[in-house]
């Protein structure tokens, strides 16, 4: 178990390491900085405004730090999310068969099915670690700017409408960064069992972006709501439904489980291509 440890270790520091890691940290926080000054724009204001004036709300209480902190987090999280975690998961095995890093690891009298294990758990962890930065950053820039505040949240392609005061907006703000965590560790899985074949770490990468990105694409397109159900995307956008003023708890578990078994399978495939590949070649 130590000697676990130590590796689980020594993979974690290998990882945070390398500078490229750190790219999606300052790209996610130049972005929300970039957003909140576009949200400071007449136009986008009075846009929110008739949105919450429609529905019978003041404008005045409801555009606050908590407001901008979800606007800057729903808009960015799943493109530049699956973007960077795709580039640092579909890395982590196939740069290591290109370096030749990874034959001397296999030197070692240890499984190939704990190397694999330990690696993806490494991924696991940058996952989790990326998206507590995005969601921390996104509520302190936007209550830096406005102050805490009440909340409104509009998610239409969700159905999701929802008005909060500050302390039942921050225990589901709190909800939501673990359940995207979760949610988002398909999109670190995906391309992760794409690095573990013979490819290139891009080409692993693009592999996996190609496949999330046509998911979206159908699921934006109405003419296919009736596969919706059986779309990736469908299921990681879930985390907006803790928005919703009655959550349906029921809805988000079969989210979970859905992409649960997701994960597994691609997790399956990945160890099993793993396992049986020839890294001499």
């Amino acid at each position: 178990m130590k000697l676990l440890w130590r590796q689980f270790t020594g993979e974690l520091t290998k990882l945070f390491s390398r500078k490229r890691t750190y790219i999606g940290f300052g790209a996610f926080l130049a972005t929300e900085i970039a957003i909140l000054g576009l949200l400071q724009l007449p136009s986008a204001q009075r846009a929110i405004a008739r949105t919450l004036e429609g529905s019978g709300f003041l404008f005045q209480d409801y555009y606050s730090g908590m407001t901008l902190a979800f606007l800057m987090m729903t808009n960015t999280i799943f493109f530049l999310g699956s973007l960077y975690l795709s580039l640092i998961a579909g890395d982590v095995v196939a740069k290591e068969v290109e370096d030749g890093t990874l034959r001397m690891i296999l030197s070692r009298p240890v499984s190939r099915l704990r190397v694999i294990g330990v690696k993806f758990a490494a991924c696991a962890v940058y996952t989790a670690v990326l998206m507590v930065f995005i969601t921390t950053t996104s509520l302190i820039v936007g209550v830096a700017y406005e102050g805490m505040g009440n909340l409104f949240v509009y998610a239409p392609l969700q159905g999701v409408f929802g008005l909060f005061g500050p302390g039942e907006a921050l225990w589901r703000y709190a909800l939501a960064t673990g359940l995207l965590s979760y949610l988002t560790l398909t999109i670190t899985v995906m391309a992760f069992c794409f690095s573990c074949f013979n490819m290139k770490p891009a080409a692993a990468s693009i592999v996996a972006l190609t496949l999330l990105f046509l998911d979206m694409v159908l699921q934006l397109m109405p003419f296919f709501s009736s596969i919706h159900g059986w779309l990736l995307t469908y299921h990681m956008s879930v985390w907006v439904h803790l928005f919703d003023p009655h959550i349906d708890a029921w809805r988000i578990l079969e989210s979970v489980f859905y992409l649960g078994g997701i994960n597994a399978s691609f997790l399956f495939i990945g160890a099993l291509q793993f396992c049986g590949r020839d890294f001499k070649a």
